[in-house]
C-alpha cells in the first residue's frame, strides 16, 4: 500500500497514477509492494530528521527509512518541497519531474541501488531516467 501524508500544504497531479507508477516501479524490480510511505515537509522538518537520525546537519531533498525485509518493498519516505523546487529550477526541469526522480530514487534505494560510489550513481540515474520515461498519465 502506498500513501501520501504531507506535512506542507502543496498539491500535485495524478496521486492515483503516482500510485500506480510507483507499484509498476516495484514490481518491475522484481519485488513486491508492502507499506509505503510518502511524507512531503519543508526544509526545516526534513533538517530536523537529518541531525535527529543521522547527524547530518545539512539540508537535503529526501531521507528514506527502509523496512524492506526480503522482497517486500517498505519504508518511509520524507521528501522536502522546498528542496525539490530548488533543484527543479536549478536543474531546469519542471517540479513535477524533480518530484518523481526524488521519489522513485527513494523507492530504488529499497530495492537495493545505492548511490555512493560514481558507478552507482549511474547506475542510479539511468534506472532513474528509465522509471520517468515509463510515466503514462
Amino acid at each position: 500500500m502506498i500513501v501520501f501524508n504531507k506535512e506542507v500544504v502543496f498539491q500535485f497531479q495524478n496521486e492515483d497514477f503516482l500510485v500506480k507508477w510507483i507499484g509498476e516501479v516495484v514490481e518491475k524490480e522484481n519485488y513486491r509492494e508492502g507499506e509505503l510511505s510518502f511524507i512531503f515537509c519543508s526544509d526545516a522538518f526534513l533538517l530536523e530528521k537529518n541531525i535527529e537520525f543521522l547527524k547530518h546537519d545539512t539540508l537535503t531533498d529526501i531521507i528514506s527509512f527502509d523496512y524492506t525485509i526480503g522482497s517486500l518493498v517498505s519504508g518511509d519516505i520524507f521528501i522536502s518541497i522546498e528542496r525539490v523546487m530548488e533543484n527543479a529550477a536549478a536543474f531546469k526541469v519542471s517540479f513535477e519531474d524533480e518530484l518523481h526522480r526524488v521519489m522513485v530514487h527513494g523507492v530504488l534505494h529499497y530495492c537495493g541501488y545505492r548511490d555512493k560510489e560514481r558507478d552507482d550513481k549511474e547506475l542510479m540515474r539511468s534506472k532513474e531516467d528509465y522509471y520517468l520515461s515509463l510515466r503514462q498519465f
